[in-house]
């Protein structure tokens, strides 16, 4: 019985082996496919999206694609130009949530004690704190701009990874390479950046991926309440003006709302898949 209960768990880890490389696949094809489109915008894009080139809430058709706005501006190049800055601001975003994350995480379970403890407080407050009211606060008080959109983000979804982070470098502090450093002398400066930081690196990318997912969301939520930058075209922002100036009622939401929804589930959705592929390899027993 206990070889067949072996057998039957090891069967059971390679079908979800197997599916975890098939999700992560489908993730990189997608994201893959988006990076292209955004690196290659200007060549892609049929139009340039601030130029009026057709009869306002035109219909999709061979000259236009997806169809034109309420002053003919062509919505394919909208959409194409919009993945640049959802995109950049996503992987900036959550680089910066995952530095502080990093940080805070590493400092807390390598000084579990006076220091590790008041760091945590800090990630517990952040952590109950009401996120999307807090969000739409800072944005309007920073103003409308990419850099304070994507400060903003970063600030307020770092607690994940530190926790994360934290709860690994509490196993690596006691490892026997780490004390023998620690017995030797060693800066402790030296044994983080030397023994703990690098052995962080895979748990770390997964955070950052799975960051990367939900700072698209949260770029396009804010664009789409009007608190992200005026002058430049993201998914979000595409979805705002869609929204000010009544396409939800009248046929046009049918070229002008879904497409960048669509696009933005698809970002969310591929790095979503690449994390858990991530997570599945870095921690099976998740």
């Amino acid at each position: 019985m206990t070889s067949k209960a072996a057998a039957g768990r090891a069967g059971r880890r390679r079908r979800r082996g197997r599916t975890s490389d098939v999700l992560g696949i489908c993730g990189v094809v997608t994201v893959g496919l988006l990076l292209i489109m955004a690196v290659f915008a200007p060549w892609l894009a049929p139009y340039d999206p601030s130029e009026r080139v057709g009869r306002p809430f035109q219909p999709p058709g061979r000259e236009h694609l997806l169809g034109t706005n309420d002053v003919g501006q062509d919505l394919l190049s909208e959409m194409i130009y919009g993945s640049r800055v959802s995109l950049v601001v996503g992987i900036a975003a959550a680089a910066a949530a995952l530095l502080i994350g990093t940080a805070v995480g590493v400092l807390a379970g390598y000084y579990p004690r006076r220091l590790g403890a008041f760091l945590m407080r800090g990630v517990d407050v952040v952590l109950i704190l009401p996120f999307l009211p807090l969000l739409i606060v800072l944005a309007a008080y920073l103003g409308r701009s990419l850099l304070n959109t994507t400060l903003v983000i970063g600030a307020l979804i770092w607690a994940g990874p530190a926790r994360i982070i934290r709860s690994q470098v509490l196993s690596l502090r006691s490892r026997e390479y780490v004390l023998a450093a620690r017995s030797m002398g060693a800066p402790d400066r030296w044994t983080i950046f030397r023994h703990v930081v690098p052995r962080t690196a895979l748990l770390a990318t997964g955070s950052f991926v799975r960051a990367v997912a939900g700072a698209i969301l949260l770029e396009a939520s804010l664009s789409f309440l009007g608190l992200g930058d005026p002058i430049q075209k993201s998914w979000g922002s595409v979805l705002f003006w869609a929204q000010a100036r009544g396409a939800f009622l009248t046929p046009a939401w049918k070229w002008w709302v879904l497409p960048p929804g669509l696009l933005i589930m698809a970002a969310s959705l591929g790095f979503a898949l690449i994390a858990f592929s991530l997570e599945e390899r870095i921690n099976p027993r998740l």
